[in-house]
């Protein structure tokens, strides 16, 4: 993780279509990770393209499919759509009809499983294309068969086309009706054939990784959001400019609306509390607890605002590492202060502790949480000194790795603008009165 797959593959891309080997592109990802590469793209590839995002209802997938298709000038086309719609009516043959050149499975642990629907998906596309690149930082982390789907798309002379071939050959079944894996034989076999076509690095080889990078995973409203969050903008612009004194705190206060919105709560006003109306974000958050915590079996730090964000990712973190025995602690407002160091004594040395949430006001200071080398912020504070802080929870002395910041951002909000502000190293609090009117 963090080594830099998506450049080599956009890299190994470039090389194939400035070849006449590749002019169409398929690349499936999850989710959250979807919107991250055309932004990746545009960074580093050095060649003519245009990349498509597959994102809405059906219909809107397929007529961004074909107009990629339909695209009229020279360049690579590249569509990028995730591993749930593969297989849904409709778009599966459509994207069969796309009839890809080179496919890409970004996190391909998410076809490990031979019989899941879209790895049957994954692998009749994976049929049909010329070229296919799987990339993971966690090919196989619980079972060895985990591999066999993922070869199974990427070249099936390797481990064949029968999962049940597979496993009597590496497997050694036992328990119930004998339908348990008791134990692995020739696994040194298993693991030639693996790396005969594969490539590996891990951070400890990757000598050069800067000891901290931040990751950016965008986050797209839906349109009815899209159109519930513009109102909230042009309400509040109205209101700010409609006369009167403009103070940090007014401005302040309209901002704090629209980024719980861009968390997923709307604040009614009449309503006691704030009601959840979006998934967005902790769908992407989803992503990374599967991908990290329980795929990787890494730990996590999550950082979130506000107290109903926190809620939620305790409630998602407990639902999602709980069922394999992991657990979950939080530092927020209400939990006193003498119990702290003991919950962060336990994350930082329970080995089954594995997710630690912090509100960043209360958590984001004083405390160490090297036992986990990535960070994942759902939100940030306004403030650039409490954010500065809460990136060195994980990155102090005892971190023995490079550490990794994820940042979960809705397109086109004040989330964008709000971490533009914190890289230039800035207090909104103090510089919003003269600018309010860039953040509306």
């Amino acid at each position: 993780m963090g080594c830099g797959k998506t450049l080599t593959a956009i890299a190994t891309v470039g090389a194939g279509y400035q070849m006449g080997m590749v002019k169409k592109v398929l690349i499936v990802a999850p989710t959250s990770v979807c919107a991250v590469w055309p932004k990746e793209f545009n960074e580093y590839a050095d060649f003519k393209y245009t990349v498509k995002v597959l994102l809405g209802d059906k219909k809107s997938r397929i007529k961004a499919l074909d107009d990629l298709d339909k695209f009229p000038f020279e360049a690579l086309k590249v569509a990028v759509i995730n591993y749930e719609s593969t297989w849904r009516e409709d778009i599966f043959d459509r994207l069969l009809a796309y009839d890809a050149d080179l496919i890409i499975a970004d996190e391909s642990q998410r076809i490990k499983t031979h019989d899941a629907a879209q790895s049957k998906a994954m692998h009749q596309l994976g049929d049909k294309a010329r070229y296919k690149l799987i990339l993971s930082g966690t090919p196989v982390q619980n079972e060895a068969v985990d591999i066999f789907s993922q070869y199974r798309f990427l070249d099936p002379t390797i481990f064949g086309m029968n999962f049940y071939a597979f496993r009597g050959r590496y497997c050694v079944m036992g328990g119930f009706n004998r339908k348990q894996i008791v134990q692995y034989r020739d696994l040194d076999a298993l693991i030639k054939k693996e790396h005969s076509i594969a490539y590996r690095v891990t951070k400890e080889e990757a000598l050069d990784l800067p000891e901290q990078t931040f990751e950016n995973r965008y986050i797209t409203l839906s349109k009815k959001e899209r159109n519930i969050y513009d109102k909230l903008r042009r309400d509040s612009f109205a209101e700010l400019d409609g006369g009167g004194t403009i103070t940090a705190t007014t401005v302040l206060t309209k901002l704090l609306r629209l980024q719980q919105f861009t968390g997923g709560f709307l604040v009614e006003d009449d309503a006691a509390r704030p009601q959840l109306v979006s998934r967005g974000k902790l769908d992407a958050l989803a992503d990374i607890l599967q991908d990290y915590v329980v795929e990787g079996k890494k730990k996590l730090v999550i950082f979130a605002r506000f107290i109903p964000e926190v809620m939620e990712i305790i409630k998602l973190a407990n639902d999602m590492v709980g069922k394999h025995g992991m657990k979950t602690v939080a530092i927020y407002g209400d939990i006193k202060k003498e119990l702290r160091g003991d919950i962060v004594q336990q994350f930082q040395t329970d080995p089954a502790t594995m997710v630690f949430v912090g509100q960043i006001d209360t958590a984001g200071t004083g405390i160490t949480l090297t036992a986990a080398d990535t960070c994942v912020y759902y939100s940030e504070n306004f403030n650039y000194a409490t954010y500065e802080q809460s990136l060195s929870r994980i990155h102090r002395i005892g971190q023995r790795h490079p550490c990794t910041y994820i940042h979960l951002v809705a397109e086109k909000t004040v989330d964008e603008l709000i971490l533009k502000s914190l890289a230039a190293k800035e207090d909104l609090a103090k510089t919003i009165v003269d600018d309010w009117r860039q953040f509306f």
